[in-house]
C-alpha cells in the first residue's frame, strides 16, 4: 500500500522524521517494502487560469488562450483529449519557456500556425503521477494565476508499506496512523468527520432476503450478503477537476485522478478504508435500491469499462427500482419478468460500478452506498469473474462493520466543500455485526508469550489500540474496536500485547523439546531429501525450481500426458494447468541456457497426472562432462549419464539396475534406441535415457540431451553392519555370445542369479561384434569376482563358475572359447 508520509504527519502531528520512523513499520509487522522521494515540480511550473479553448481547424490540436498571471495572456496548442472545449476557468499545469523537465527544456515554438507559449503538462510529465491520458486540471480558483505550482504540490515521501491479509485495519491513512499513534504513544488528530444524517433519506433500499442465503459450512455463522447499507444523496453538483490538495493524495497513494465525484470517493477509501460507490440519481429508478443476489444463471453485467461479466444467484447485485417490488428479494424473483441483461443493475456488489448509473461529465446529483459486505462472499465472486479492484482488496480482508455512517458523512462533507447540496436525511439498513468480548487472563498472555508483561501495561496497550477494556486484578474483559475484525481470541490480544510491547523485549530462552512418539522419524524423509540434494550438487549438477504451472501446448510439445487439473483464473496462456510431469519443466530451463558447455539440472517438484499427485525427481543432462583440453576430453553421452546415476546411488549407498525398455514400454519421451527402466533398491521408480530427437527440435535444443525421472521417496533398505572378508578375491573371465537384441544386464541378471553369496561383483570389459560369432550375435565379456569369508578353493570356485555357464547355455546363448 502506497501513503505519502506527509498524510501520516498531519493525522500525527508528533510524528518522527520517516528516517527514524522506518524501523517502527517492521516493530509493527508492517515493514516498508521502498520509500521513493517525489520532488516538487520545477519553479518554471505555473498554475494557470484557461480563459479560452478553441479547436485549430484542419488538426487535431486545440487552441489554449490562458492567463499566466505576471506574463499576461498566453496562447498554447495542445494535442490533449481533455483540453477540447474546456471550460473558461479551468486551471492547469503551464510548463513555462526556460523551465526544464525530464531532461527537456521549453520553450516557444510554432504548431499548426500557433506561437505555443511552453507546454501543458500531463501528471506524468510533471512526475507527480503515472497517468498520461490527458493535461492535469485543477478547479477554478485553485490559486492566482502565475502561481508556482510547487507551492502547492510540495516534494513529498511515497511509502511502500507491506501490509499482511490479517490487517485490513491498515488499508488506509486513518489505520496506519492509528496503529504508529499506539506503538509511538503519540496524539492521534482524525479526519474531520463531516454532517451526520438526520431524518430519512430520499433512498429506499432493500437488502437480501434470508431465503436468498448461499448455503455454507454449517460450522461457519451465516450472514446474508450485506448486513449494513446507508445511502445518502447530494445534488446541485457541478463535475470537473478534483481540488489540487486531493488530486496530490490520489495520486501519490497510486490512484488516478479522474474527476470530482470518483476522486472523492476514492479519497474517502483511502482515508478511511471504506469503499464507496457513487451513481447518477437519473439513473437510479423510483429513488431505489436493491441488494440483490443474481437473478438467474448467465446474466450479463456491463461494468462502468465497458468490459461484461457473467453473474449468477450466487453473486450479489446492486439494482435500482426499475420494474422490480421493493418488499424483498423473493418477490423481485417472483414478480420481476425476464429483463434485458445488465438492465437496471448499478453494479456488482463491493467489486466494480455498473455502466448503467456511472457518474459521468455532466452529472449534477448522485447517489452515495456506503455498506458492509460479507468478505467471503465477494472473495468467491471477484475470484470467479477474475475482477481484483481495490475495494474488493479491502472487503475480503474485513472492514469495519460499523463504519458506513461515518464514511457517509466524511463523502457527503467533502462534495459540500466542492459545492454540492447535501440533503441532511439517510437511509440506514441492516444490524452489523461486531467483534464479541474477550475474556484473559494477564497470567494466560505471560505463559504464552514468555514475556514478563505487567497486566497494567497491557491493559494500555489494548487501550491504546481502542479496544475497551475492563476486569479487576490480573483479569480482561476485552472488547475490540468495530475495525479490528481480526481480534476475536485471547491469544489475539497475546499478539497485539508482543508487538506493541516489541518484539525486540522477547528473552532469549532454549525452548523445551518434548518429542511425542508419533513424531519419531518425522523427519527422516526431509533428511533423505536433503542429502539427495547435497549429493547431486556434489556430482556437479545445479538445482532448479520451476513453475508447477503448465500448459497444454507446451505439454503436447514433450509429450506428456495431457494435464487434466486446471486453474480457474490462470495468470497467463502458457500457466493453465497443473503439469503431469518434470521434464518439460527441465527442458524448458535447459533451452535458456547459452552456448553449447555443460548442463546438469536437477529439480524436486510435484506433479498433477490423473493417477494423482506425486513427487518427482528429475534430471537433465547436455554437453561434454569435461572440455576437449586435452586429447579426448569427457563427452556428455549416455555412458556418462549413466556413469552419474550409478555415482549417485553410490554415494547413497542403494543397489541400481538399468533394464533396457523395447518398443511400448519406451516413454514418449525417450529414443526408442535409449531407453531404460530405472530400478532403485530392487524397486521400479522410473525411467532414463536419450531425450526424442522430435522432441529435441520442438524445444529448439541441439545436440544430445539426456533425461531421468523417479519417483520419490526413492525406496531404501535394510542395513546392517557386516566385517569386509580379509580373505583374497578370485577372478574368473567369462564371454558370453548372445544376440545382439540382449542386454548386459539381462546377461548379468542370469550369472548374479547363479553366482550366491559368493560372487562380489560382476563388470563387464569388452564387447565385440564379427564374423566369428556370426552375424547378428554380440559377444559380452565379463569379469567374475568371487570372495568369501576365508580363502576359496579352486574347487569352490569352479563350481559356482561352471553352475553360471550352465545357466548361461540354458537360456539358448553360449560360451566364447577364444
Amino acid at each position: 500500500m502506497n501513503i505519502p508520509y506527509s498524510w501520516l504527519k498531519e493525522l500525527v502531528p508528533a510524528l518522527p522524521p520517516l528516517s527514524e520512523l522506518e524501523p517502527v513499520f517492521a516493530q509493527l509487522g508492517l515493514p516498508l517494502e521502498g520509500v521513493e522521494d517525489v520532488p516538487a515540480p520545477p519553479e518554471g511550473v505555473l498554475l494557470v487560469t484557461v480563459t479560452a479553448a478553441e479547436p485549430i481547424e484542419g488538426t487535431q490540436l486545440t487552441r489554449l488562450t490562458l492567463d499566466t498571471g505576471a506574463n499576461g495572456e498566453r496562447v498554447i496548442a495542445s494535442g490533449a483529449p481533455n483540453a477540447v472545449g474546456l471550460p473558461a476557468g479551468t486551471m492547469l499545469a503551464l510548463v513555462s519557456p526556460g523551465t526544464t523537465l525530464g531532461g527537456m527544456t521549453y520553450g516557444v515554438r510554432a504548431l499548426q500556425g500557433v506561437e505555443s507559449w511552453g507546454m501543458a503538462a500531463s501528471a506524468k510529465e510533471l512526475g507527480v503521477g503515472e497517468s498520461s491520458a490527458g493535461l492535469m486540471l485543477f478547479p477554478a480558483g485553485t490559486a492566482a494565476p502565475g502561481t508556482p505550482m510547487r507551492e502547492l504540490w510540495a516534494a513529498d515521501q511515497v511509502l511502500d508499506v507491506e501490509v499482511t491479509p490479517n490487517r485490513a485495519d491498515v488499508l488506509s491513512a486513518l489505520g496506519l496512523a492509528r496503529d504508529l499513534a499506539a506503538f509511538l504513544k503519540l496524539e492521534l488528530k482524525p479526519p474531520p468527520a463531516g454532517p451526520e444524517a438526520s431524518g430519512e433519506g430520499e433512498i429506499r433500499v432493500s437488502l437480501p432476503d434470508k431465503g436468498r442465503v448461499i448455503e455454507r459450512d454449517p460450522t461457519q455463522k451465516l450472514r446474508f450478503g450485506c448486513d449494513h447499507f446507508v445511502a445518502r444523496t447530494v445534488g446541485g453538483l457541478r463535475n470537473g477537476p478534483a481540488p489540487l490538495w486531493m488530486q496530490r493524495r490520489v495520486t501519490l497513494s497510486g490512484m488516478r485522478s479522474i474527476d470530482l465525484i470518483v476522486d472523492t470517493s476514492n479519497y474517502v477509501m483511502l482515508e478511511l478504508g471504506q469503499p464507496t460507490a457513487l451513481y447518477d440519481r437519473r439513473d437510479v429508478a423510483d429513488d431505489t435500491l436493491l441488494v440483490a443476489f443474481g437473478r438467474r444463471q448467465g446474466e450479463l453485467v456491463r461494468d462502468l469499462m465497458g468490459h461484461e461479466h457473467t453473474v449468477g444467484p450466487e453473486d450479489l447485485l446492486i439494482l435500482d427500482g426499475q420494474e422490480r417490488p421493493i418488499s424483498s428479494v423473493a418477490e423481485a424473483f417472483q414478480n420481476a419478468g425476464q429483463p434485458q441483461p445488465g438492465q437496471g443493475v448499478l453494479g456488482i456488489a463491493g467489486i466494480v460500478g455498473g455502466d448503467h448509473g456511472h457518474v459521468r461529465a455532466d452529472t449534477t446529483d448522485v447517489v452515495i452506498e456506503v455498506a458492509h459486505f460479507d468478505p467471503v462472499l465477494l472473495r468467491r465472486t471477484s475470484t470467479r469473474l477474475g475482477l481484483k479492484t481495490d475495494a474488493v482488496y479491502r472487503y475480503e480482508r474485513g472492514v469495519d462493520p460499523l463504519l458506513p455512517p461515518r464514511a457517509a458523512a466524511r463523502l457527503v462533507g467533502l462534495l459540500a466543500e466542492a459545492g454540492g447540496t447535501v440533503h441532511p436525511g439517510a437511509t440506514v439498513v441492516g444490524q452489523p455485526e461486531v467483534p464479541g468480548r474477550i475474556e484473559a487472563t494477564g497470567e494466560q498472555i505471560r505463559a504464552l508469550l514468555g514475556m514478563g508483561v505487567d497486566t497494567a501495561e497491557m491493559r494500555g496497550i489494548l487501550s491504546r489500540l481502542g479496544c475497551a477494556v475492563a476486569g479487576e486484578g490480573d483479569a480482561l474483559s476485552v472488547q475490540p474496536p468495530s475495525w479490528r475484525v481480526d481480534l476475536t481470541i485471547w491469544q489475539d490480544l497475546a499478539e497485539e500485547v508482543a508487538r506493541l510491547h516489541g518484539y525486540a523485549h522477547l528473552p532469549e530462552t532454549l525452548p523445551t523439546l518434548r518429542v511425542h512418539e508419533s513424531n519419531i522419524g518425522a523427519e527422516k524423509e526431509g533428511v533423505a531429501r536433503s542429502t539427495l540434494r547435497r549429493t547431486l550438487a556434489g556430482l556437479g549438477f545445479q538445482e532448479v525450481v520451476t513453475y508447477t504451472f503448465t500448459s497444454d501446448e507446451e505439454a503436447a510439445r514433450a509429450r506428456a500426458e495431457r494435464p487434466g487439473v486446471r486453474l480457474q483464473n490462470p495468470l497467463s496462456t502458457d500457466r493453465t494447468a497443473l503439469r503431469t510431469a518434470l521434464y518439460p519443466s527441465l527442458l524448458k530451463a535447459a533451452g535458456m541456457q547459452t552456448g553449447g558447455e555443460r548442463t546438469l539440472l536437477f529439480e524436486l517438484g510435484r506433479i498433477f497426472p490423473a493417477s494423482g499427485e506425486a513427487e518427482r525427481l528429475g534430471l537433465l543432462m547436455r554437453g561434454p562432462l569435461a572440455p576437449d583440453t586435452h586429447e579426448d576430453g569427457l563427452p556428455g553421452d549416455f555412458r556418462a549419464f549413466k556413469g552419474l546415476v550409478e555415482s549417485l546411488a553410490a554415494t547413497l549407498g542403494a543397489a541400481l539396475e538399468v533394464r533396457q525398455l523395447r518398443g511400448s514400454a519406451v516413454p514418449a519421451a525417450l529414443h526408442p534406441g535409449i531407453a531404460g527402466e530405472v530400478v532403485w533398491n530392487g524397486q521400479p521408480v522410473g525411467w532414463l535415457g536419450a531425450l526424442h530427437p522430435e522432441i529435441a527440435q520442438a524445444f529448439s535444443l541441439k545436440g544430445e540431451t539426456f533425461l531421468l525421472e523417479a519417483a520419490l521417496p526413492l525406496p531404501g533398505r535394510e542395513w546392517a553392519f557386516r566385517d569386509p572378508s580379509r580373505a583374497p578375491a578370485a577372478w574368473r573371465d567369462l564371454a558370453v555370445i548372445t544376440p545382439a537384441g540382449v542386454s548386459y544386464g539381462e546377461v548379468a541378471a542370469v550369472l548374479g542369479r547363479e553366482g550366491g553369496e559368493l560372487l562380489q561383483r560382476t563388470e563387464p570389459f569388452d564387447v565385440f561384434m564379427g564374423e566369428q560369432i556370426g552375424a547378428g550375435n554380440r559377444s559380452v565379456a565379463v569379469r567374475l569376482t568371487y570372495r568369501g569369508d576365508r580363502t576359496l578353493t579352486e574347487e569352490e570356485i569352479d563350481a559356482v563358475f561352471q553352475r553360471q555357464i550352465a545357466a548361461v547355455k540354458a537360456q539358448g546363448w553360449s560360451i566364447r572359447e577364444k
